[in-house]
């Protein structure tokens, strides 16, 4: 596999080795021992599985402490996944990084700790299979406005399918009291 270290320090997107034949293809989705050595050192305890429809946007989601590492895959269709830096001392806080995954090329995009969370569906219909640190926990889980201007993230969509949760999150701005 080959890993790219992208500009937010901590987060990676993944290139697994596919083997492919008449028959389909074969990739190791999780390998432990190689992912610590790529600097993916996490204990994953709870795995999550979504769909979703074209124009869907989920996210902007983070957890607070302990936060919550996450290492995603898309098994059917395609997305575009952000990331957007929370950690207040972080010298990227408030940058966002964006990046299509599929179905096809079954990159794996790891997100740790001090990370905003949320995707796009740019397919008819996606799948997302992802990997989490801690258990969800309702009373930790925070949000960020999907399409807060002072973050100021290019969606692919025009007219984005947005539950009213993520519709009126507040603003990094707005909880930028709480980040601290």
């Amino acid at each position: 596999m080959r890993i790219e270290e992208l500009p937010l320090k901590g987060a990676r997107l993944i290139y697994p080795d596919i083997f492919s034949d008449e028959r389909g293809f074969f990739f190791e989705s999780y390998h432990e021992p190689r992912y610590r050595e790529a600097g993916v050192a996490c204990a994953f305890v709870q795995d999550n599985h979504a769909r979703s429809i074209l124009g869907a946007v989920r996210g902007l989601h983070f957890q607070r402490g302990p936060g919550q590492a996450k290492l995603l895959r898309v098994t059917s269709g395609r997305i575009f996944d952000v990331i957007v830096d929370i950690r207040p001392d972080s010298p990227t806080f408030g940058k966002w990084h964006g990046a299509y995954l599929d179905a096809t090329e079954h990159r794996q995009l790891f997100i740790p700790v001090g990370f905003a969370h949320g995707y796009c569906t740019v397919s008819d219909i996606a799948e997302v299979h992802y990997k989490v640190s801690a258990v969800y926990d309702k009373d930790l889980e925070r949000a960020i406005r999907w399409d807060d201007p002072e973050i100021g993230i290019a969606w692919p969509v025009a007219n984005a399918i947005v539950s009213a949760r993520d519709a009126t999150a507040p603003t990094m701005g707005q909880l930028h009291e709480q980040l601290a």
